[in-house]
């Protein structure tokens, strides 16, 4: 077995679409970024990568590469999958927390983890997300930025 740990933050803009966990949700305000900021799945990423002792999201996917600009990150989690099929392991469970002042999580969060435990071929209570605000402090508290951490345990198999 194998442990990693995820973090994501991304301010958020005017004019972006509010992605998380797969998820388009109507807000008008959305994460800013290369890719399509999506911070829940960036830190399952970094996660799964940390696990296998495989760098970062950034290492993998650098912004400085044009392919990946407004990139899915579904797109991103599925490379991630197949790197860690790869390898020889699958995800035990998943366990992430999304920090936003808004949008409220819980109304999208039985989508996000049907989106995500599809990406990651695993049943969805192998999967579990909750949702936290900053109770109005610091840049998130604000409404400026969204977070995400991620804790995933990969076994062989």
């Amino acid at each position: 077995m194998k442990i990693g740990m995820g973090y994501d933050i991304h301010r958020l803009g005017e004019g972006r679409q509010m992605v998380l966990g797969g998820v388009n949700i109507p807000y008008p305000k959305g994460p800013e970024g290369h890719s399509d900021g999506d911070v829940l799945l960036h830190a399952v990423c970094d996660a799964i990568l940390g696990a296998l002792g495989k760098g970062d999201i950034g290492m993998r996917f650098p912004d400085t590469d044009p392919g990946y600009k407004d990139i899915s990150s579904r797109e991103l989690l599925r490379d991630v999958v197949r790197l860690m099929h790869n390898e020889g392991f699958g995800v035990h469970n998943l366990d992430c927390v999304v920090i936003a002042e808004e949008p409220k999580i819980g109304p999208y969060r039985e989508k996000m983890i049907r989106v995500i435990s599809d990406v990651l071929k695993v049943r969805g209570d192998t999967v579990n997300i909750k949702g936290k605000t900053a109770e109005k402090l610091d840049v998130i508290g604000e409404g400026r930025a969204v977070a995400a951490y991620a804790v995933v345990l990969l076994e062989e198999g």
